[in-house]
Parts: structure tokens; C-alpha cells; sequence
């Protein structure tokens, strides 16, 4: 007589039915327990202070008080005369600074995954600035625009150019701070489109080399719709960044000239320092919503986008 040995997927099924009901309950969360420790921190470090900041925006508070006081916060708030030009100016920053990221760490990443002379040189150049604190960059940049004493009004006058108040013009102030906050934060834009290009198989450009296609036809055919998740990255990242902005435009102007370069964040930090805790909690409450109301319906649209690729 033969017999016939059972095959390995019934061993397994066996030994898997021979298991008692907990034993196998406890095996299926096991990969579950290693998100504990990260979900232990996300909800001490963000989920309860987003929490208490939702409760404490109704309140007057300090240290040793706390009174209910509904939306008094919130009106005053929305009552303030710096609101509605910190609003814009907020808008304006994150914007433009994103877009400007979005072109720059672009056409930058081409460059450096072609096969330019000294790139690795380049890239480290490049990425550098992302390395330097926010705060060092402001004071530096204060004192190389000062519009008397700086290393770049005094380089103008010497080829007989007159420097204009680049941190003290009010019509200039804005778009000065976002050239410093492109020039430091376009490195990471870069590395991350870096990432996306050397992804794209050459077997594309090769066939599109065989077809007659030109440098431009393969870089709008090929490399935009392929670089598209590396594009969603950077937006979000970099408006999120945009319009949450503070440390930059604190340590350069004060939000100075008067309000010319205020923005929401700024406005909050002075209520802040005035005193007013609960006032200032509830603007940051309503950054909070504003950053979600522009970014969250951008990153669905663009996610849908890029499923229909």
C-alpha cells in the first residue's frame, strides 16, 4: 500500500487549525503593536494640544485662570485692523513662495540629474540653505539689506546704482522675504523632484528619442505628467510652510514696516506677547482652519489628477 504525505499548505493549514481561537487573534495584531509607540507620540504631542487649543480659544486664560467666555475671542479677533492685511499678505506669502518652489526645484532638478559638469558640487550648494536655521538666515539677511550699511546696497552704489529699502520699502518688504524664503527652501524642492526624475525609466526618452521627439517634447510628454506626485509633495509641503510662516519674517522685519509684512502668524505671536492668551489661541485656531480649507481640497484635487494619469 502507498501513502501519500501531506502536502506543505496542509501541514500549515493544520498547524494553523490546531491553534487556539486567542493565539491566533493575538498573531494577527501582533504588526499592530509597533504603531503604539508613534501613535503614543502623535497623540501627546499633536492630538491633545490641537484639543486643549479648541477648548482654551473660548476661555480667558493664564497660568492660574481660566474663565469661559464663548466667541468673544473670535470676534475680537475677527475685529482686529492688522486681520484683514495679514490675511492677504498670509495668502500672498504661501502662494507665491509654493509656485515659485514648484518652477525653481523643478528646473533645477533636471539640471542636476543631467549630466552637468561638477553636479554633485551643485547639489550640495543647492541644498545647503535647507540646512541653516530660519532664524540665523533672517538676521543675516537683515544685515546684508540694510538699506545704509548692507553688503548688497553697498555693492549697488559702487557700480553707481542706488539700492532701494528692500526691508524697509512697504511695497517691497513682502516679496523681498519671499525671495529669502524661496532661496532657503528651494533645496528641498530640488531633492525631492531629484527623487521623482531619476525614477522615470530611460527607456521613455530612448523611444521618444527614436520617434523624433524634441528635448521639450519629451520634458512636457514624459517628465511633467511623470514628476506629477513629486509636484503634489512640494505644493503641499510648501504651503503648508507658506502659510504657516513666522520665524522667517519675525527674526527679519518685526512684520515691519508698520503691518506691510504682517502675516497671521505674526499678528498672533504680538497678541500673544500683549498678553491676550485666549486671543491668541483662537487665531491660532483659525490659522489652523484656514491652512486646512486651502490645503486639504488642493491635495484631494491634485491626488485625483494623478490617479486619472
Amino acid at each position: 500500500m502507498t501513502t501519500i504525505a501531506p502536502s506543505q499548505g496542509a501541514l500549515a493549514g493544520s498547524r494553523r487549525a490546531g491553534k487556539p481561537k486567542r493565539t491566533a487573534v493575538l498573531d494577527r495584531a501582533y504588526p499592530g503593536w509597533f504603531l503604539l509607540p508613534g501613535a503614543a507620540i502623535f497623540a501627546v504631542f499633536f492630538m491633545l494640544p490641537t484639543f486643549a487649543s479648541f477648548y482654551f480659544a473660548f476661555t480667558r486664560w493664564t497660568l492660574f485662570d481660566v474663565k469661559f467666555i464663548g466667541f468673544d475671542n473670535f470676534v475680537q479677533f475677527f475685529r482686529d485692523p492688522q486681520l484683514t492685511k495679514a490675511f492677504v499678505n498670509t495668502l500672498i506669502y504661501g502662494a507665491t513662495t509654493s509656485i515659485s518652489k514648484v518652477v525653481i526645484g523643478l528646473l533645477l532638478g533636471v539640471m542636476l540629474t543631467s549630466g552637468i559638469f561638477a553636479r554633485g558640487y551643485l547639489r550640495a550648494i543647492i541644498f545647503f540653505p535647507v540646512l541653516v536655521s530660519t532664524i540665523g538666515v533672517g538676521i543675516t539677511f537683515k544685515a546684508l539689506l540694510d538699506p545704509f550699511n548692507g553688503v548688497v546696497n553697498t555693492a549697488l552704489a559702487s557700480i553707481g546704482i542706488t539700492g532701494p529699502g528692500w526691508l524697509t520699502d512697504p511695497t517691497l518688504v513682502l516679496y523681498t522675504l519671499i525671495g529669502i524664503d524661496v532661496w532657503k527652501g528651494v533645496g528641498l524642492a530640488t531633492l525631492i523632484y531629484m527623487a521623482g526624475l531619476v525614477a522615470i525609466p530611460s527607456d521613455y526618452y530612448e523611444a521618444a528619442r527614436i520617434d523624433g521627439a524634441t528635448g521639450f517634447d519629451a520634458f512636457w510628454n514624459i517628465t511633467l505628467p511623470l514628476v506629477r506626485p513629486a509636484t503634489t509633495t512640494v505644493v503641499i509641503l510648501s504651503l503648508i510652510g507658506g502659510l504657516r510662516s513666522f520665524d522667517l519674517i519675525w527674526a527679519t522685519t518685526n512684520g515691519g514696516p508698520g503691518f506691510s509684512s504682517d502675516v497671521m502668524a505674526s499678528v498672533i505671536f504680538k497678541q500673544y506677547q500683549a498678553g491676550f492668551y485666549g486671543l491668541s489661541t483662537a487665531g491660532n485656531v483659525v490659522l489652523f482652519l484656514v491652512v486646512t480649507a486651502v490645503v486639504l481640497p488642493l491635495f484631494v484635487w491634485m491626488n485625483r489628477r494623478q490617479a486619472d494619469l
